[in-house]
């Protein structure tokens, strides 16, 4: 097994007053030539909206798109004629594919909180699609919920791309053997609330880790401890 740890001190930021966003990977005016990315995994941002303030209309392109919601209520309007309101616990995905544009704003009451998630995709030049889930915290507790598998289904979001993602939900102390496909996989773990001990380092609130070259991954989980697991291909 080897793994990286990506310190939430170390992260990018960009402050424009009403938005705060954390840049794990380079991104935005963010540059940094040794973290491009891991594995299919190209961005991974915390981002913080204020009340009223968003994203305007823009384009993106073969790309898949993820966006989980931790706290707050933000629109989404694209021009495949979808306008939908997503509030925490939500998750939705647009694959960008041929093109697209989209809009999302703060329409709630409180700060916006989501992950913002970009993974490359298997196929290029899809019809672009979107779609959304629902998974509350009630229904995940102490277990983890796959929110996006390339498996289709009426659980979870569907993925163009050999890839899982799942959260980790935990009120009581826990050890969780986390099983992936050892060949060509990799995976990055985003601890939100808590603290998750892997590979014999604690990882604390807004930290992560990247890992790869096994098939198995302890979780020693501490109570209230929330997290994201990614995993995707190392290349294509």
């Amino acid at each position: 097994m080897k793994y990286t740890i990506f310190n939430s001190s170390e992260r990018g930021l960009k402050d424009i007053g009403w938005l705060k966003s954390h840049f794990t990977f380079s991104f935005s005016s963010y540059a940094n030539p040794l973290r491009n990315g891991f594995g299919l995994l190209k961005v991974f941002n915390d981002d913080f909206v204020e009340q009223g303030k968003g994203f305007g209309l823009h384009p993106h392109l073969n790309m898949e798109i993820i966006s989980v919601m931790l706290a707050g209520k933000m629109n989404h309007k694209d021009t495949m004629g979808y306008s939908e309101v997503v509030a925490e616990d939500w998750v939705q995905i647009m694959s960008a594919g041929t093109g697209l544009r989209h809009e999302e704003y703060n329409v709630g009451e409180e700060e916006v909180n989501f992950l913002q998630i970009w993974i490359e995709p298997k196929l290029q030049n899809i019809n672009p699609r979107y779609q959304k889930r629902y998974f509350p915290k009630e229904n995940r507790m102490n277990t983890l919920q796959t929110i996006v598998s390339n498996d289709e289904g009426q659980q979870h979001c569907w993925i163009n791309q050999n890839a899982k993602l799942s959260l980790g939900y935990f009120t009581e102390k826990t050890e969780v053997a986390y099983t992936l496909n050892e060949t060509n996989k990799c995976v990055y773990i985003f601890v939100t609330e808590g603290r998750v001990n892997i590979c014999g380092t604690d990882i604390n609130k807004r930290d992560s880790i990247g890992i790869w070259e096994t098939g198995v991954i302890p979780l020693h989980i501490e109570p209230n401890s929330s997290f994201i697991i990614i995993e995707v291909p190392i290349n294509n």
